[in-house]
């Protein structure tokens, strides 16, 4: 079952970038954002069957898990509220589809899923 950001995250990724701009984010909690997105895309992949996804570890709980406690620190550092977390997530979402780099980061985010302990 996706958690409500998790869900949202996925509806958004066809969504328009807003017109207000994301606050600026350190290199960390980028880094955090895009291994979130990555993580809740390829475990909806992962769920729908793709081969190219199911050879990644099972994403479900733990890049959930991961995805939660970065957004809701996400929220803490920027002050955004979850709609506005939700849609930076989903804007990153989007950028890292269109540019076909999902894949190319994954082994950097899952060394950082490691590190986190979840």
């Amino acid at each position: 079952m996706l958690t409500p950001v998790f869900a949202a995250l996925l509806a958004l990724q066809a969504a328009p970038a807003s017109a207000t701009p994301a606050p600026p984010l350190s290199q960390d909690s980028r880094a955090l954002l895009r291994c979130s997105a990555a993580f809740a895309m390829v475990a909806q992949w992962q769920a729908m069957g793709d081969a190219s996804a199911l050879r990644w570890p099972a994403l479900g709980t733990r890049g959930r898990e991961f995805f939660v406690r970065s957004l809701a620190q996400l929220m803490d550092e920027t002050g955004l509220d979850r709609d506005g977390i939700a849609l930076l997530a989903g804007t990153e979402a989007k950028a890292l589809r269109d540019s076909g780099e999902t894949y190319k980061i994954m082994p950097a985010c899952l060394m950082m899923l490691e590190a986190s302990g979840v």
